[in-house]
Formats: structure tokens, sequence, C-alpha cells
């Protein structure tokens, strides 16, 4: 089924939000079983018009939906459009042998399109990322009765209800009354208050010449240090250490056992060996 939609003619959330609101409520609510002979037309015959009609009667329920998600600060006609995205999706999979309204199953599809989409947009950085985090974001902003920060007993409540630490809760507050700001100065603004703006102030360390030395310094020494690591041990655990670690196509422990005739075992015994000497020879250079 296409997830493009044209519900009343050309009229979209994005065009005319009230008209568009206003069209969808005049649209009849299907009995249970026209709903269910619709559905079985659907899953049985591939009915695309038994799908479009599915999908039309219950687009005041996405509106009602949507409507409930207006306190994000994101556009309502937005969140409507990603809310009628999650409703063809749970058209298409919907069984009408589960005995079930499609409206009670659609509403996990419809919520859960609207909460991706208040993820992505509501701050450039996205503010949850694990499952538990998405779960806590949502809740926390419902469990919230003001605008101020929570108290400890609020803290405590909240993370028992929603079964997290309250030190999880207190993160997900800072994430929430967090504002994004942007790295460089705005157009407009001159150069009194331009200043504020985090490219005069945060520096970029990685191609400061002195650090690019010193780097530089760091890594021939190391170098060094570990050549001569490797030339205090005899041949055979040299050549393993090298053929293990620091060849480009490392060697496997049976493969350097059939070099030298022996077993996996005894080559990984030696390359142990042979690392204990090389760290406390690297340990000794340092304290020199």
């Amino acid at each position: 089924m296409s997830t493009s939609l044209q519900p009343i003619g050309h009229l979209s959330p994005g065009q005319d939000l009230n008209g568009y609101i206003r069209a969808v409520n005049r649209i009849a609510v299907l009995t249970a079983e026209e709903e269910h002979e619709l559905a079985l037309r659907l899953t049985e015959e591939s009915d695309l018009e038994a799908a479009r009609r599915l999908v039309m009667a219950h687009l005041r329920f996405v509106v009602h939906i949507a409507r409930s998600y207006s306190g994000y600060g994101l556009p309502q006609a937005d969140l409507i459009q990603e809310g009628n995205v999650g409703l063809m999706k749970a058209v298409k999979r919907f069984d009408p042998h589960q005995g079930v309204r499609l409206v009670s199953f659609a509403v996990h599809w419809i919520k859960a399109e609207i909460h991706e989409f208040v993820l992505r947009n509501w701050r450039i950085v996205k503010v949850a990322t694990t499952k538990a985090q998405r779960k806590l974001f949502f809740n926390l902003r419902g469990a919230k009765k003001r605008l101020g920060w929570l108290n400890s007993n609020e803290v405590e409540a909240i993370a028992k209800d929603l079964d997290v630490k309250p030190e999880v809760v207190r993160q997900m507050e800072g994430r929430l009354t967090a504002f994004d700001a942007g790295f460089d100065a705005s157009p407009g603004e001159d150069d009194d208050q331009g200043y504020q703006a985090p490219v005069h102030y945060l520096e970029d360390g990685r191609y400061d010449p002195a650090t690019q030395v010193e780097n530089s310094d760091w890594e021939e020494d190391s170098t060094q240090r570990l050549q001569n690591a490797l030339a205090t041990l005899d041949e055979r655990s040299r050549d393993i250490l090298q053929s293990r670690w620091l060849a480009e196509d490392k060697a496997t422990l049976h493969e350097l056992a059939d070099v030298y005739g022996v077993s996996a075992e005894r080559i990984r015994q030696l390359e142990k060996n042979a690392m204990k000497k090389i760290r406390l020879q690297l340990d000794d250079s340092l304290v020199a």
C-alpha cells in the first residue's frame, strides 16, 4: 500500500489546517461490520480502495492524538502528517481476525511515528536515543507539574513511577530544559552581541603547531622505545610479536605453530612472556 495520502481532494494539513480538520471530521465513522468487511477485502484481496476507506475514516482520530503533542512547539500540521503515516502502516498490518477495532490497534503505530518525529525535530541534538531514554522523555514531560526544576521528592517519585534511577531523571530534565545554540554568531548580531557565540571562545587545538610538534615527538619517541624493547628479545619471540601484532596481515597462533613446529598453546605462552618483557622494558625506559 502506498504511503502517499490525499485525504480530501488536494487538501492536506500543511495547506489549510483548519480546513483539513473540518473535512476529516465530516467523513463518516465506520461501523464494526463495515470496518471488518473492508479489512477482509484488504487482507484477502489486496483491495486498495478498502485500504483508502479505512484510512480516511480514521483521520479524525489522528488529529485527536496529534493535538496531545502540541506542547512540544512543533507544527501541528507536521504532527498530523506523521500520525497519518503511522495510521497507514497500522491499516496495512491490521488483522481483522483478532477481534479488535482498528482504532485500538492503530493508536500505537500513530504515536510511534509522532514520537519519532518529535525526537528528530525537538532539538538539533537528539535528546533520547535508547528505548529507556525515549520512554523517560515523553513520560517526564507529562509528569512535571510545574515549569521550574523538580525538587528531590518529585525526582524520587518520578524515578519510582518510571522504574529508573533518580540521576537518570535529573539527566533527562537537564536535556529537556536545555536550548540549542548556534556555533557561529547570527548574521544580524553586532560585535557587542556576537562575541558570546561559541566560535569566539571554543578553540580547536588539533591544528596548533605546538600540539602537532609535541604529538609528533611523542610518536617518534614511543616508536623508538618499542623498537629498542623488541631488540632485547630473542629472534623467535620477536618474530611472534611482530607477526601477531605489528604485521599488516596478522598471523594466528596455529599458523605460527606450524612455522615453528610447536603447539598453538606453546606459541601463546611465548607471546605472553614476550609481551611481559616488552612492558618491563618500556616501563624502565620511561623511568630512565
